[in-house]
């Protein structure tokens, strides 16, 4: 197959190691072509301007702004941009903030190769690829009260990671804020205790540790 008719990807990932592996299997299919390595989110922005690929892999976890930011940021530019989250969290947060952000597949690091290949091929011919697992957690998420942004600020959420301790800490200090009380987001995360409710938002990938 002529370079021309590849399906020319952008690899966003800040380790090496992993960009190395993923242009290595990639460049190995017939109608497949790594053109351009981004190690941040500023970088992969510039890159992703100056070579418009047909399919940008995007890390959820990058240093500085985080993939879901990076992939808003293109789409509002670049509103064709197919982009694959790639991550090894299945949060159901996660997964609805990057579809949220633009991004028309979530694949799973563990489930790398030849379901990439796939998400790869099927995104770039107009379609959504989402794996069964992520499916189920989108489903899971609907099927429960969300959290309110109010809500969320409690958890140091908008791109803010913080550790567990501290997750509780802020949980306890806002008791008397009856828009963010720690009984109503107990109840939404079906918890019954802070320590309970801070494990629960880590799982549902409302909050990262570092």
């Amino acid at each position: 197959m002529k370079k021309a008719d590849c399906i020319r990807i952008l690899v966003a990932d800040d380790h090496f190691v992993v960009r190395m592996g993923l242009a290595a299997v990639l460049n190995a299919e017939a109608d497949l072509r790594v053109i351009a390595e981004a190690e941040n989110g500023f970088e992969a922005i510039e890159l992703f301007r100056k070579h418009h690929p047909d399919i940008t892999l995007m890390d959820l976890l990058m240093p500085g702004l985080t993939g879901i930011e990076i992939t808003a940021a293109i789409c509002r530019e670049f509103p064709d941009a197919r982009i694959i989250m790639m991550t090894i969290l299945d949060g159901n947060e996660d997964i609805y903030r990057a579809l949220q952000a633009g991004a028309r597949g979530y694949v799973l690091k563990k489930m790398l190769g030849p379901a990439l290949v796939e998400a790869i091929q099927t995104v770039h011919a107009g379609e959504r690829y989402l794996p069964a697992i992520a499916a189920r957690r989108l489903a899971e998420r609907s099927a429960v009260e969300p959290l309110t942004v109010r809500e969320e600020e409690v958890f140091g959420t908008c791109g803010q990671r913080i550790e567990q301790q501290r997750t509780c800490r802020r949980l306890k200090n806002h008791g008397t804020d009856r828009q963010s009380s720690p009984q109503n987001i107990l109840r939404k995360l079906d918890v019954s205790d802070r320590t309970e409710a801070a494990t629960s938002a880590l799982q549902r990938g409302i909050v990262h540790l570092d």
